[in-house]
């Protein structure tokens, strides 16, 4: 089966929009991490100065 010229330029936008959606997605994660880790670094950094001393680290 054959594909039309239309049917081709169709599925090449669907591609672009896919990938498009992907990259945006990929984008929010790595954003959401990087904030995240701040956000915990800032308030380590507050607990230490807080405390004076060095605060445990675990999970």
């Amino acid at each position: 089966m054959r594909l039309t010229p239309e049917e081709l330029a169709a599925r090449k936008r669907r591609n672009l929009a896919l990938a498009g959606a992907l990259v945006a997605f990929i984008v929010l994660v790595f954003a959401t991490t990087v904030l995240r880790m701040k956000n915990n670094m800032d308030q380590r950094q507050a607990a230490v100065a807080a405390a004076g001393q060095p605060v445990a680290q675990g999970g």
